[in-house]
């Protein structure tokens, strides 16, 4: 569990809600909200309990924190005002009533989420709210969900709570809890959109924003680090060589291997800087490099926090390696997709549906004359299938090597 400040935009920003992207309806919504928060009117267009969902990268996460923000607005203005010290402290991380829970693990521990819910029960200290921003909700244990909702039934007065889940599936989050959260979906951003952002606070040129925005899936964090990223558009090019390699048994299974080693360095390099920083942290506090009683007690007595400091870097490895696995796995689901539009003739002409990845147009139509509509249909499905088995646990190696028997069945159906 860590709370993780926000990277301001390149430019200075009129309002919070400009970090948004295509998301005008949700604007007004949580605007509206915070403008009657602010007048004291605890219903209506305001409630205790908030849950935000929309595909990954809508900005779900950050609709939450600009709402945060909106809450705890201090200009006289409209609230979301992005100058005030409320507002620049919220979206920074370090306002003192604005906690933002992102689970680092595979999911969220019911000792967490006590702990977060006796943070939510004071009062505020300096602003207006005490807000709590629960990231990945869907990653609550039902144990964690239920420690949750008993605070969300009956919230104290100066406290709100921000949920944020990829969909209101129960899969996704608990129908009793959803049934307690004003709901907030948001839509995936438009292509246009997501390459004026590129343009205006990243100052990319129009060639490569439009390149980034069009191969992104909707996702403007994906577009940016494409556009900025040699190592993020080489593990694009690693995971959709899988596919061409089906042709090719032996080097399809070699590809998969080399996902999974892939994903696993990607975890270790994201992890390894920051654990070591952890372990040096945990090591002063417990006395390292002192000396007399105190200081040998408290070594004798380090072994299980440092067990349990290890346990929770293992898991934050784990769901780190997941994600990147997940997101090759995405690319590869979305090539076969194009295949199928372009076998059904969806996607020719420059009409009907849009490519996932537009700039390998001509591996899409290779492949759609390559395999017949059936076989793209159930090569969709085993990716999926892998997603899924993943989710449970099963160890990634084995899930990739069950999908890769799948997909050169399926090219031969």
């Amino acid at each position: 569990m860590h709370t993780h400040p926000v990277g301001s935009a390149s430019h200075q920003s009129p309002g919070v809600f400009d970090r948004l992207v295509g998301q005008d309806a949700v604007e007004a919504e949580l605007t509206a909200a915070a403008i009657a928060a602010r007048a004291g009117v605890v219903e209506g267009a305001m409630t205790h309990s908030w849950l935000f969902t929309g595909p990954p990268g809508s900005g779900r996460s950050i609709a939450a924190l600009c709402f945060a923000a909106a809450l705890q607005c201090t200009d006289a203005g409209t609230p979301g005002c992005g100058r005030c010290h409320a507002c620049t402290t919220t979206m920074a991380g370090t306002h003192g009533d604005v906690r933002r829970v992102v689970p680092e693990g595979l999911s969220i521990s019911t000792k967490e989420m006590r702990e977060i819910v006796q943070v939510a029960a004071r009062r505020p200290s300096t602003g207006r709210w005490q807000v709590v921003v629960i990231e990945d909700a869907d990653r609550l244990t039902e144990a964690a969900g239920n420690v949750l909702l008993k605070v969300v039934e009956e919230p104290p007065d100066r406290t709100v709570f921000l949920l944020c889940a990829p969909s209101v599936d129960p899969e996704d989050i608990s129908i009793t809890l959803r049934s307690r959260c004003r709901h907030v979906h948001l839509v995936t951003p438009s292509v246009p959109a997501i390459a004026q952002v590129l343009r205006d606070r990243d100052q990319l040129d129009e060639q490569t924003a439009s390149w980034a925005a069009s191969i992104s899936g909707g996702h403007v964090g994906r577009a940016r680090r494409l556009a900025t990223d040699e190592d993020a558009r080489a593990r694009r090019q690693r995971a959709l060589g899988l596919v061409a390699a089906v042709a090719r048994p032996g080097a399809a299974y070699a590809a998969a291997d080399e996902l999974v080693k892939s994903a696993d360095d990607e975890a270790k390099q994201m992890s390894a800087v920051r654990d070591e920083r952890e372990r040096e942290e945990l090591a002063t506090a417990l006395g390292a490099g002192g000396t007399g009683k105190g200081a040998a007690s408290a070594t004798r007595g380090s072994a299980g926090v440092l067990k349990d400091l290890e346990r929770r870097q293992k898991s934050r490895a784990t769901r780190t390696g997941r994600d990147a696995l997940d997101r090759a796995l995405i690319d590869i689901a979305g090539l076969y997709r194009d295949a199928l539009a372009v076998g059904f003739g969806a996607a020719r002409n420059g009409s009907g549906v849009a490519l996932t990845h537009p700039d390998l147009s001509d591996q899409v139509h290779d492949l759609a004359d390559r395999v017949r509509p059936e076989g793209l249909l159930r090569s969709i499905e085993a990716v999926l299938a892998c997603r899924e088995a993943l989710d449970t646990n099963v160890k990634p190696r084995f899930a990739l090597a069950a999908m890769v028997a799948t997909l050169i069945a399926a090219q031969s159906t």
